[in-house]
């Protein structure tokens, strides 16, 4: 099967990005009278952040949105600026790039901060077009970003693949019929990525590379 378009998740798949969202959630949580280490928050790169703040800590509804707050007001000043991508990921898209696949981002963060990241990381020009979730919520759940993607930009679910390190990136490319390839240099293991639908697991960056060029055409 060869692809037309790559979708890509951001966290965890091009950006390592878990000491930023770490020490923003333990500020967050902080204002609540809870302290958590930084270690035991990376459950939170990768999934939609409401969701995670009521799963882990049985939030209301109300509560989620202080607590999302708190959180964007540590990493608008800070937060957004802790972040690296993945060794090999620039001279990967640079080669993808070069073969004229479409390259998407389709990330469960904000629109808004997930351009800032790769405009910082002079990555975005590779990106014809970085598509998130709303400030106000809109659009959180990974299936419907991607959904998104594909009216705005007349995907086909047959002709794209989507490349991400959590469950959610697999199970949201399901959910459009979409294949997917996970990834294990992120924040997702193994366990949690074959559980899920995919057309392969990769362990590195490279091995990554050599599998979307022998899939693209």
């Amino acid at each position: 099967m060869q692809y037309k378009a790559i979708l890509f998740d951001l966290d965890g798949t091009i950006s390592d990005s878990k000491s930023g969202i770490t020490k923003a959630v333990q500020y967050a949580l902080k204002q609540f009278d809870i302290n958590e280490p930084l270690e035991s928050l990376e459950k939170f790169v990768g999934p939609p952040l409401q969701e995670s703040f009521e799963q882990y800590y049985e939030f209301n509804s109300d509560t989620v949105n202080e607590a999302v707050t708190h959180y964007r007001t540590y990493f608008t000043e800070f937060g957004i600026y802790d972040n690296a991508p993945y060794e090999g990921v620039l001279e990967m898209l640079k080669k993808l790039h070069m073969t004229g696949t479409p390259l998407y981002i389709a990330t469960s963060k904000p629109t808004v901060y997930a351009r800032k990241i790769l405009e910082k990381d002079l990555l975005a020009p590779y990106f014809k077009e970085i598509v998130g979730s709303e400030l106000d919520g809109t659009r959180s759940q990974k299936r419907e970003v991607i959904a998104y993607l594909m009216a705005i930009e007349t995907l086909k679910a047959e002709e794209i693949l989507m490349v991400g390190d959590r469950k959610h990136d697999l199970i949201g490319a399901r959910d459009n019929q979409v294949d997917a390839v996970g990834v294990l240099y992120g924040y997702g293991d193994y366990e949690e990525l074959s559980a899920c639908e995919s057309i392969q697991i990769v362990e590195t960056v490279s091995a990554l590379e050599a599998f979307l060029q022998s899939k693209i055409g």
